[in-house]
């Protein structure tokens, strides 16, 4: 069997999800809201205003500084925030717009307050409302009228488009590395258990006999498509705002091209409106997210349905269960049952979005300002699920006798029966259908399973069926004949596991 690769470890967060919530983050509790007692905060406060000049003489009341401040939620975009502003700086300097010296000592400022959040010893001010401001006014506080600079030929527009960007890209880049991670899983417990039949369902209903690997494989399938819709959208929205400013772009000399490559992105926005309006890459980030959700709530019911008394089918450990706070003989699924409920979080913050986007117009509206939350939560909750999924898998252990009688009740092999009859006896399916479904009734009446009928019983529905129909009527059988590209014949089901295995590593 091929051993996993370390970087797909279990116990490790995949590449790019600590971002998510990273230790020594603004947002992890070192240093909520405001912090009065810092020295220079308070100045600060006074002089919030004075950011936006000479107009705004008199203070926002105490509501109106509470439903505009967003440093509450996008203080988890200060990583992303200095990595523009460093870009921003860089770029300004080549293009002769700011001097070296300005550059240097706005690169050496920027540093020292990416320490200093790190660290949880940053002031965060509500008053300056959120991430861009609060960073702005710490660096002119640090390094004084240089730190004044860094601003020239940009917005908070494209400011925020551009962290908002790179926090989703980066986030995609996180959970695809998770979901290669759960296929990886599926897979080799799909190789395991690549001859194991398993009842397969309709309806929830018995229908045919498949094998558990093979169902694991459909997951692997479906998370294929989900990592595929993640990679399709961060390749759309591989675009960097910087330097679109407000929405008309700017008169400055400014080195677009030169920005976007210093992110990372694969080219600058080609329309100044758009690039500071658009949050399309926001909700197909969601829609992916949403549908990956809804594909991990489907595993979840099912490892909830095959823990329940009547199945028994697999056994989670104590190490994703809990138990009852008055009935000790309990083990509930309950990682899986969060799983599965956390898609509502998750669908929930799609909608949420495109309502706030819905009826728009150009360019940006503070109704945007909703729209990084959601995001948040639904990145968090999606990680968490995916890593709970993973090891839900690693841990559970099928009871694979207990698979193969379930995989045969309720007459499960009629279809056999019906495709023999056309296969040996060339009837048209149809009245091999029919002729299958009198033989079930006849069982059923009997309280035999099909292979339970005698000859002369079978021959009474169709003269012409001989002693040869009793060697496709079992489980082993069944599955064994299902031959067909994606079908569940154990050959088919070991080389799709080891193809995935081979593309996964």
């Amino acid at each position: 069997m091929s051993q996993k690769p370390d970087r797909r470890d279990a116990e490790r967060v995949a590449p790019g999800v600590a971002n998510l919530v990273a230790p020594g983050d603004a947002d992890s509790g070192a240093n909520p809201g405001t912090n009065p007692g810092t020295p220079g905060d308070a100045r600060r406060n006074v002089e919030a205003n004075q950011q936006w000049g000479g107009r705004f003489a008199a203070g926002p009341s105490v509501v109106m500084q509470e439903i505009n401040a967003s440093i509450g939620f996008d203080k988890k975009l200060w990583r992303q925030d200095i990595k523009g502003s460093l870009a921003h700086a860089a770029m300004l300097a080549k293009v002769g717009v700011i001097d070296a010296q300005d550059e240097q000592a706005i690169r050496h400022g920027l540093e020292a307050i990416a320490h200093e959040i790190a660290s949880g010893t940053f002031p965060f001010s509500e008053a300056l409302e959120d991430i861009h401001m609060n960073i702005e006014a710490r660096l002119a506080e640090r390094i004084g009228e240089a730190g004044k600079r860094l601003h020239t030929g940009r917005s908070r527009n494209d400011q925020v488009a551009t962290d908002f960007r790179l926090w989703v890209r980066e986030a995609i880049d996180g959970l695809a590395a998770q979901i290669t991670d759960l296929m990886w899983a599926l897979a080799e417990r799909a190789a395991q258990h690549a001859a194991d039949p398993m009842p397969g369902f309709t309806h929830l209903q018995n229908a045919q006999p498949v094998t558990f690997g093979h169902h694991l494989l459909a997951y692997v399938e479906m998370l294929e498509r989900d990592r595929g819709r993640l990679a399709d959208c961060r390749r759309r929205g591989n675009e960097c705002p910087l330097g679109s400013a407000a929405l008309a772009g700017t008169s400055f000399p400014l080195d677009r091209e030169a920005t976007a490559l210093a992110l990372g992105f694969d080219r600058p926005t080609a329309n100044s409106l758009d690039a500071v309006s658009d949050r399309d890459f926001a909700l197909e980030f969601l829609a992916a997210a949403a549908i990956g959700a809804v594909h991990l709530s489907r595993l979840a019911e099912e490892i909830v349905i095959w823990c329940s008394a009547p199945y028994r089918l697999i056994r989670l450990s104590d190490a994703f269960t809990t138990g009852s706070s008055i009935m000790p003989q309990k083990r509930n699924p309950d990682a899986a049952e969060l799983v599965r409920a956390k898609t509502g979080r998750v669908t929930g913050a799609l909608v949420g979005l495109l309502t706030v986007m819905k009826g728009l117009p150009l360019a940006y509206a503070k109704d945007m300002q909703e729209d990084k939350e959601g995001v948040f939560d639904a990145a968090e909750a999606w990680a968490l699920s995916l890593a709970a999924t993973a090891g839900m898998v690693r841990d559970m252990t099928p009871d694979t006798v207990r698979m193969r009688q379930f995989a045969g009740a309720g007459f499960a092999t009629a279809t056999d029966l019906a495709d023999w009859l056309v296969r040996v006896l060339k009837l048209p399916f149809r009245s091999a259908h029919h002729v299958t479904g009198r033989l079930v009734a006849l069982a059923e009446a009997k309280g035999v399973d099909l292979s339970g009928l005698t000859l002369a019983e079978m021959q009474a529905a169709e003269p012409g069926i001989t002693q040869d129909v009793f060697s496709v009527l079992t489980v082993e059988a069944s599955v064994a004949s299902r031959t067909s590209y994606g079908g569940t014949a154990p050959a088919n089901v070991a080389a799709q596991a080891a193809r995935w295995l081979k593309v996964l590593t």
